[in-house]
């Protein structure tokens, strides 16, 4: 593996569609109570991206050092796992990605908010910070207990989605909640399927995680819990404000869910990498069209 090829692996680049869809379904949030703005939306953008990559960096530090990324690791090999990335840069470039996160994070800000909200905002986004690094790295991690998967929809669901719909908006509206629910489920479905792929080495490294904790069999059901609960967050949303059969748009993305579902509960831990990507832009495409469907009740 050649040293840009290693750095490519550690960006995980096939995770970003996943923070794209948290912030975009914030923001076809602000679209519903006609509240949007491009240069909010960019920033946000911005941010989620920089967040991500610090998270997977991190998590190739805290898992190669704690010993989940060995050599019988079933994933995709990491530059750190074959020696063409040291700790050390690893850890510069974890330090870069952190304040390239900040300095967008608080240019967000900036346009955005003002006084005390600025404020809370800023204890958030070092929140975020914090919770990207210390999922593997560090003493205690909190990946290694079983904790990622309600940080994952807390920040990836909750936060991700009503925060950036508050930057829009200044204000909070109770039914986002309900798409921000679905965000933060079809999240915990891709790290669950991250961790059934990794079980066995997770478990081998004293990595207790969800499926660690529960077992193959009971994490595929978890997972399609995960699924379909999703998809009954995002139809309540929508019964609670149709009134335009545009806005059913998004029910063209459940036969890719359920397909995928179907695959993953016949399919063994080791079978399981491919549909990390596929549930990460099914989840993307579903956001897209979703929104498509809240413009168009509007324009026709």
């Amino acid at each position: 593996m050649s040293k840009s090829a290693a750095w490519l692996s550690s960006l995980r680049l096939r995770t970003l569609p996943l923070a794209l869809s948290c912030i975009g379904m914030g923001s076809i949030m602000a679209v519903n109570y006609r509240l949007f703005d491009l240069k909010i939306f960019i920033l946000t953008a911005c941010t989620a991206i920089f967040l991500q990559i610090l998270s997977n960096l991190a998590n190739d530090y805290g898992d190669a050092i704690h010993g989940a990324d060995s050599a019988d690791r079933v994933g995709p090999k990491r530059g750190l796992q074959n020696g063409e990335i040291t700790l050390s840069q690893m850890r510069n470039a974890i330090i870069a990605c952190a304040l390239l996160a900040l300095v967008t994070g608080c240019w967000l800000l900036h346009e955005t908010v003002s006084g005390f909200t600025f404020i809370m905002f800023l204890i958030l986004g070092l929140l975020c910070i914090a919770a990207a690094i210390k999922y593997t790295a560090g003493k205690k991690p909190y990946g290694y207990a079983g904790l990622g998967d309600i940080s994952v929809f807390v920040f990836f669901g909750l936060v991700g989605v009503a925060g950036t719909f508050y930057l829009f908006t200044h204000g909070i509206k109770a039914d986002v909640l309900l798409p921000a629910c679905a965000m933060g489920l079809l999240s915990t479905g891709v790290l669950n399927i991250n961790n059934m792929r990794d079980i066995e080495s997770d478990a081998a490294a004293g990595k207790k995680t969800m499926v660690v904790r529960m077992g193959i069999e009971k994490a595929k059901r978890y997972h399609a819990f995960l699924i379909v609960g999703a998809l009954v967050f995002i139809s309540w949303f929508t019964l609670r404000h149709y009134s335009n059969p545009f806005q059913l748009m998004y029910l063209i993305t459940v036969p890719f869910f359920l397909i995928q579902l179907k695959g993953i509960m016949k399919d063994q831990p080791s079978q399981m990498d491919k549909y990390l990507k596929r549930l990460s832009l099914t989840t993307l495409l579903l956001v897209i069209v979703f929104g498509i469907g809240i413009i168009l009740q509007y324009n026709v």
